[in-house]
């Protein structure tokens, strides 16, 4: 069925995992477009000071505290909207906690709460989402990750938690469909991403994190969140390295997994000392912050930007392969990462994927807003 989603500006949008990375990007995003916001991050008082900064500049926003993992709090986010707002349009889960470490090496507690944070605390808010906007209308819009589609060494249960997310919001969908609600349900799987991920991480080893790449910047992810908070879309990927990831691990799983094992533990690790080793698993972060470290990155990905764009049929995306093989087999090196776009960010850099498919974008029925 095709449902019809509102303009941004008429949009009351709840962002869980807003206080840094992606889920900040997109708060200040759509903000600029007119949509008021219900911010959720544990770090209440960096919300406060980024509502504030919204506020001041003339938008709507209002500050949640709240741990996802925990139902109750999500009740409190869903009542606060209800009470500020009357109600909400889109649901964005993006609050997200991460470990590098070997599955073998990783405590139960640990992995626990990265299923607390990752898996359940987006259940609790699709949950919560689902039966407000069943009757109404709207989106639900998950944040999975290229690694909802394939795995790799050092990531190995924030690889699992992924997939679950991609198979609970896959069943959502259809079982939403199959009641006639008119909300659409999107699964979001951004590549690498420059935000504050690593540092955030719980890091079991005695090195720096860092991503593999080809590295992208949040501002490409807010934009497809924003797109799917406007358009019915199934899934996107952000990144065309994603996509090539995705891709060789449906055709040629044995290279992927060669791959991964020859080339992917050391590009997620510095040749410098951990410092931060705990992370923001079980503790809340210093929030604010939309970028990471890291210097070579992506600043757009021509494959998102063809998939997103609904005038583009039929199309050929000749995307990722020779430059993001190329930045494979780059060291990763560091910077200073705040809240602004950086300025060492390649402006021009081009984005080759050599996929070996043919991508459909089939344009969604013109859309009127509610």
């Amino acid at each position: 069925m095709t449902i019809k989603l509102k303009p941004l500006k008429d949009q009351v949008i709840v962002i869980t995992g807003a206080s840094s990375g992606i889920g900040l990007a997109t708060a200040f995003a759509a903000a600029e477009k007119g949509a008021r916001l219900v911010l959720a991050a544990r770090n209440e008082q960096a919300l406060r000071e980024i509502a504030q900064e919204i506020n001041d500049k003339g938008g709507q926003a209002i500050a949640v505290g709240a741990d996802v993992g925990r139902q109750q709090d999500v009740q409190r986010i869903a009542d606060a909207a209800l009470s500020h707002f009357g109600g909400f349009d889109t649901w964005v889960n993006d609050a997200g906690v991460s470990i590098y470490g070997r599955l073998l090496e990783v405590s139960d507690e640990d992995n626990r709460r990265l299923f607390d944070t990752n898996f359940w605390g987006l259940v609790y808010g699709s949950q919560m989402a689902a039966m407000h906007l069943r009757n109404r209308g709207g989106a639900i819009i998950n944040l999975g990750s290229v690694l909802s589609d394939t795995a790799i060494p050092m990531q190995g249960m924030y690889s699992a938690t992924k997939h679950a997310v991609k198979g609970f919001t896959d069943a959502l969908r259809i079982e939403l469909e199959e009641e006639g609600a008119p909300v659409s349900v999107t699964l979001i799987k951004p590549a690498a991403i420059n935000t504050p991920y690593p540092d955030h991480a719980k890091n079991y080893t005695n090195r720096k994190l860092t991503l593999p790449p080809p590295v992208y910047e949040p501002e490409e992810v807010a934009n497809a969140i924003l797109y799917a908070a406007t358009h019915q879309k199934r899934d996107i990927m952000v990144g065309g390295g994603g996509k090539l990831m995705s891709l060789t691990n449906k055709l040629a799983p044995g290279l992927m997994d060669l791959s991964s094992e020859k080339l992917m533990t050391d590009q997620q690790l510095l040749d410098e000392p951990a410092q931060h080793r705990e992370g923001t698993l079980h503790q809340p972060g210093e929030g604010g912050r939309i970028h990471g470290r890291i210097k070579d990155t992506m600043p757009t990905s021509m494959y998102t930007r063809a998939v997103t764009n609904p005038l583009v049929a039929g199309a050929v995306v000749a995307a990722a392969g020779a430059a993001a093989l190329a930045l494979m087999g780059k060291k990763r090196t560091s910077t200073n990462g705040d809240r602004y776009k950086p300025t060492n960010t390649k402006p021009e850099m081009v984005e080759v994927v050599e996929i070996v498919e043919e991508v459909h974008v089939t344009p969604l029925p013109p859309q009127r807003p509610l």
